[in-house]
């Protein structure tokens, strides 16, 4: 549903819509207030104290946050690293390294979009000592288009002109066309030190990218690959807190093990995969543990690779659409919890798409397809057609058991309809490394979230310049390439007016859901846990990771 803030607003100005592009709701998401009234900082401490056990069922493995990476990576992101400003769960942006964030009323960008004033903090200190200025907001938005760098997005900074140090503590620059995802891309967009990365001859293999240096709440410590992360306490944080001593990040792959170690202890907060709703039922009466339910924007879908020869039909795709039991996977699998949809937007977007068509699980229509198409079974019982076989892969992260039994569900019901998959998973870091941004495999069950922040936009997923297999910056890892769509995509990011961008992502929605090029599946409904005397943490439907907000977390005395 809308924030009633949007239906307020009937036919605002464009200076209005410009302003409305930084207040709740006015980019579409708003996170419902879950767990009560909000006690952060009631009792949180003086000074740092105790340590906080997070796990992750993936590894972290990219942490300069410019590098192409996955969600799991902005785990360490958020913890070391500052953007200029944030988003709360309302969608409300807020400052970090910014005093404060810039609008058309305080004069930090112009009436038209295209000029922008931002005020930055005095006093804030690189882990290294070395204060940050307006050089390393610079140097990280050009960083973000140098042509030598691989930079996991270039859309909106690539807009960017003039980039001009005034003092340090205040940078402009312009557009050379407003942009309206731009907040949203610049609250993702965390910044990286010019002094450090800026001597190196290739900052895609500089040192840094293995002992990251910040401004955020918590310093590097200790890595062990393949087992945690350590993170310290930043004492010159600018910030509130940090209020933990030490924050470890701990990977474990297997989800059942990870639920064992949050059952006995051994964790004190199930991040990223969380619990998985074959658990929920014991999580929830569990002694001293908090469990909730709670909404994430992110969409499973089953993901194909459109370079391959079997998905170029969409016949094809349709038919394996119909050959999936979705609602017998949610029932029986993640027992009823999450939502079954047709589209990657969330429900809770003011942009999201309630007409699209609505899957019917039906084999004969799916084998009907097929024959229409000319896909003939051949003496295994295989499909065939101008000599490719109907026969790929399917891979996730080993370790997801529920995953694992969806893989063998729809390996079942592809074989029943002439169709053959094997199933091919791997560890979570290869498995989300070249595999998946290069566009290595044949298709993949995965859950992404497709906005930036409450931003609609998904031209870092959908445009076709956006496919690093294909020399592109973003992740549009299937290789989709439809000229409606990028014209779309182009299209709404110059428009303001909330009612007139709705209508073009409505339409890509419609695209997007004919021509199928993933089988959405459903929006996850999560379930979280925490230690009673886990306090700060909050789930925020605008960001992609728990860890948020991690500086304010700290043990209830």
């Amino acid at each position: 549903m809308p924030d009633s803030r949007e239906n307020a607003i009937l036919n605002p100005t464009r200076r209005q819509a410009l302003t409305m592009m930084f207040m709740a709701g006015a980019s579409g998401l708003v996170m419902p207030n879950l767990l009560g009234k909000d006690r952060a900082f009631a009792a949180a401490p003086d000074k740092p104290t105790g340590q906080l056990i997070v796990g992750f069922s993936q590894e972290p493995t990219v942490f300069n946050p410019h590098l192409a990476h996955i969600e799991v990576d902005e785990g360490i992101h958020f913890a070391v690293f500052d953007p200029l400003f944030n988003v709360d769960p309302e969608g409300n942006f807020i400052p970090a390294l910014a005093a404060e964030v810039p609008t058309v009323d305080n004069g930090g960008i112009s009436a038209d979009g295209l000029s922008w004033k931002v005020k930055l903090r005095d006093g804030v200190k690189w882990h290294d000592g070395t204060p940050f200025t307006a050089e390393d907001v610079k140097f990280t938005l050009e960083l973000m288009v140098d042509p030598d760098f691989i930079s996991w997005r270039r859309t909106g900074h690539e807009r960017v002109r003039d980039l001009t140090v005034v003092s340090p503590t205040e940078i402009t620059w312009r557009m050379d066309q407003a942009f309206a995802p731009y907040p949203s891309i610049l609250a993702s967009t965390f910044i990286v030190p010019k002094h450090i990365l800026e001597p190196e001859k290739d900052k895609n293999t500089a040192p840094f990218n293995n002992a990251p240096v910040g401004t955020g709440a918590f310093k590097w410590g200790n890595r062990v690959a393949g087992d945690h992360i350590e993170l310290l306490a930043n004492p010159d944080y600018f910030g509130d807190g940090p209020y933990l001593e030490t924050l470890i990040i701990k990977y474990i792959p297997d989800l059942t093990v990870m639920y064992t170690q949050f059952k006995t202890g051994d964790i004190d907060l199930v991040g990223l995969q969380w619990i998985t709703p074959d658990h929920y039922d014991e999580a929830k009466g569990l002694e001293g543990k908090i469990v909730e339910i709670v909404p994430s924007a992110t969409v499973e879908s089953i993901t194909f690779n459109m370079a391959r020869p079997q998905f170029k039909d969409l016949a094809v795709r349709q038919a394996l659409y119909h050959a999936i039991d979705k609602q017998s996977i949610i029932e029986a699998l993640y027992y009823g919890l999450p939502t079954p949809t047709e589209t990657y937007m969330p429900q809770q977007s003011f942009y999201y798409n309630p007409d699209l068509p609505k899957h019917e699980y039906d084999l004969e229509k799916a084998k009907k397809l097929l024959d229409d198409a000319g896909w003939a079974p051949g003496a295994d019982g295989i499909r065939t057609k101008d000599g490719v076989r109907l026969a790929f892969s399917n891979s996730t992260t080993a370790g997801n058991h529920i995953r694992e039994q969806v893989q063998q569900f729809m390996q079942q019901s592809f074989k029943e309809i002439g169709v053959e998959m094997t199933i091919s998973n791997l560890p979570p870091a290869v498995m989300w490394g070249e595999y998946w941004m290069q566009s290595q495999f044949d298709s993949v069950v995965v859950g992404i979230n497709f906005l930036t922040g409450p931003d609609p936009d998904t031209s870092d997923y959908f445009l076709s310049t956006s496919s690093p297999a294909k020399g592109g910056n973003g992740q549009n890892t299937w290789q989709y390439d439809n000229p409606d769509v990028d014209t779309l995509l182009k299209e709404a990011g110059n428009l303001f007016v909330p009612e007139e961008r709705k209508a073009k992502y409505v339409k890509i929605q419609e695209i997007m859901r004919a021509e199928l090029p993933f089988l959405p599946m459903f929006q996850y409904a999560t379930v979280r846990g925490r230690k009673i005397g886990v306090e700060g943490f909050k789930p925020n439907i605008n960001n992609r990771i728990d860890t948020w907000n991690v500086a304010t977390w700290y043990w209830e005395s």
